[in-house]
């Protein structure tokens, strides 16, 4: 009994996990026939869960929205506050783990949770928007969408999304542009998916790029004077992109809204580091330095202002 309450927990953890499964598959990573597949299928429905089944040999097994939300996980109250933790949540995995709820969000309760805030100035990201553009990139499936550049122009595109990034509030998908045959970066908030998406495709080799290189107008090159594994810990995709050099440093294109903002973003990394480009960011360190000198000794032919005591 206890092995079969675990399987059923294991099966129904591969069906959130993945948009269909074929019954030869999932019967592959439960280690079991077939036949027992269907009837522990058959067992989650009885419990509640959704289990649709297509028939034939392209067929396979999907979870699906339910009238009811699944026992023994949330009463209502608990999965709208989950909803909402997670659409104001800053991370990927939020929008991922968002993605797994609404699957099996009644539409009784959808409309209690509030749309995805960007921010004062910020674009709002339609948070079902996020959520099927996350699925696509975990599912590895083509995106076809409409996209309007910042000019308001509207074109098709088709690409393979490969990941959601979060950078200064605000949302981009990663992709890889059939079509222009490019690693590209799209605003969600400028993305209107047309479904159907399609087919699934083998990923590719990450982007040499971040999105924070690309995604501003401030772009820099500096090499940081530490292992780009080192490096890797506290610098994340949304920060830039890194690339090993020799075993003591590492490139790291990065960007912002401005240079000054730049040099702050640069001051915080907490490493040393020189510029490689571009020449107008080391003239903005060198004014942030000259400042900041100000700021830490009087200045020349002054003496130091007195605090009266008592």
């Amino acid at each position: 009994m206890v092995e079969s309450s675990a399987r059923l927990l294991r099966l129904l953890g591969l069906l959130q996990a993945q948009r269909e499964w074929t019954g030869s598959g999932l019967a592959e990573r439960l280690g079991v026939t077939p036949r027992t597949v269907r009837r522990d299928v058959d067992r989650l429905r009885e419990l509640g869960y959704p289990v649709n089944a297509s028939p034939g040999t392209g067929g396979g097994y999907q979870l699906g929205a339910g009238a009811e939300l699944p026992p023994l996980l949330l009463d209502d109250d608990e999965a709208v506050a989950v909803a909402i933790g997670l659409r104001t949540g800053i991370g990927e995995a939020s929008v991922r783990a968002l993605a797994k709820l609404e699957r099996v969000l009644p539409a009784r309760l959808r409309h209690r949770v509030p749309a995805l805030d960007a921010g004062p100035g910020r674009a709002a990201a339609d948070p079902s928007v996020l959520a099927e553009l996350a699925a696509l990139c975990r599912d590895g499936e083509r995106l076809r969408f409409g996209y309007r550049d910042h000019a308001g122009a509207s074109t098709r595109r088709t690409v393979e999304p490969h990941r959601l990034v979060c950078t200064e509030r605000r949302w981009y998908l990663v992709a890889w542009d059939l079509e222009r045959a490019a690693w590209r970066t799209f605003r969600a908030d400028r993305i209107e998916p047309r479904p159907p998406h399609g087919p699934r495709f083998t990923p590719r080799p990450s982007p040499a790029e971040g999105v924070s290189h690309r995604g501003y107008a401030a772009r820099a090159v500096v090499r940081l004077r530490l292992p780009a594994e080192e490096a890797a810990r506290t610098i994340g995709p949304s920060d830039g992109a890194l690339e090993p050099l020799d075993a003591h440093s590492c490139l790291l294109r990065t960007g912002a809204v401005s240079l000054d903002v730049l040099v702050i973003h640069l001051m915080l990394l907490g490493c040393e580091f020189e510029v490689v480009e571009p020449p107008e960011l080391t003239a903005r360190i060198r004014a942030a330095r000259d400042l900041l000198g100000r700021a830490v000794a009087p200045a020349e032919g002054t003496d130091s202002p007195r605090v009266e005591k008592g």
